[in-house]
């Protein structure tokens, strides 16, 4: 999202030399979703954020497709058995070189971290509660929220109980608000469903300061690489930009009416490349 956030403590300018109280330095990170041509965020950590231990063996979660070619229609019945892991409960239904949609039901919280390199994520939650922890600090969710998360953000789950029901878009190009209700600056416009006032950021906490083994499970082309980090993945000082992870609720969204039946497009949430959001429905390209 393109309105810019401060957290914590950050330099006055950019690119400089930032100490710490003992004279050590701050590492610098620039994080973006399309390099340097995009939106972006600066991340100041207390270590280096490159500090790998170990590098266990990597592993496939890539959708194996039933059917390549396909006209038929499918009624999927997603709320099945609940599973304890996060990344094993993710399950695609369908996919497209645009994106991959499908359903998670995990029933213990975390006690690894994620980052998925290959696609930004919005997870629906039908059902269940929690906390998402990130390095930009920490959102609350619970029904309706729609968490938008984009990619190489390094993230943990905790949940408040152990039924947990989520519906997930992941897309390797950004997610965004409706380019028709923003204006050329990426201000959402008066006759937009929802505002900047509905969105919730993170909450900054202190940053963790902390040397050990931190479990980092990376996706990247289908692969889970299980990382060992030698800091605590949550170690900013502060951070400032437009790329961060924040938090949506359906019952936030004005529904735009008419005398006569509104076309899908007015119920329309986000966008990617080639496919758009309405509320809780996905629609694919290219089907």
């Amino acid at each position: 999202m393109p309105i810019y956030q401060k957290r914590g403590e950050i330099p006055h300018k950019r690119h400089t030399v930032y100490r710490k109280p003992n004279g050590e330095l701050y590492a610098e990170e620039l994080v973006s979703t399309e390099g340097f041509s995009s939106i972006y965020s600066l991340i100041y950590h207390a270590y280096p954020p490159t500090l790998v231990k170990a590098i266990g063996e990597a592993y496939s979660v890539e959708p194996k497709i039933a059917m390549p070619k396909n006209m038929q229609h499918r009624s999927y019945l997603t709320f099945g058995a609940y599973e304890s892991d996060y990344i094993k409960s993710r399950k695609i239904l369908l996919m497209n070189s645009d994106l991959q949609i499908g359903t998670q039901a995990p029933s213990s919280s975390m006690d690894y971290f994620f980052k998925n390199s290959d696609a930004d994520e919005v997870i629906f939650i039908h059902e269940g509660s929690g906390t998402l922890h990130s390095i930009y600090g920490n959102l609350k969710f619970g029904y309706g929220d729609y968490i938008v998360i984009p990619r190489g953000t390094i993230y943990k789950m905790t949940f408040d109980g152990k039924e947990n029901r989520h519906f997930v878009t992941e897309s390797p190009t950004p997610i965004d608000t409706p380019k028709r209700y923003r204006n050329e600056h990426g201000q959402l416009l008066e006759h937009a469903p929802f505002c900047e006032r509905d969105l919730r950021t993170p909450e900054f906490v202190p940053m963790k300061d902390e040397k050990g083994d931190f479990l980092v499970m990376i996706k990247k082309q289908g692969m889970i690489y299980p990382y060992t980090y030698a800091t605590h993945p949550f170690d900013a000082v502060g951070w400032d930009g437009c790329v961060y992870p924040y938090i949506f609720n359906i019952e936030d969204f004005e529904p735009i009416t008419g005398r006569v039946h509104q076309p899908p497009p007015v119920h329309q949430t986000f966008e990617g490349r080639n496919f758009v959001n309405l509320y809780t429905i996905q629609l694919l390209s290219n089907l």
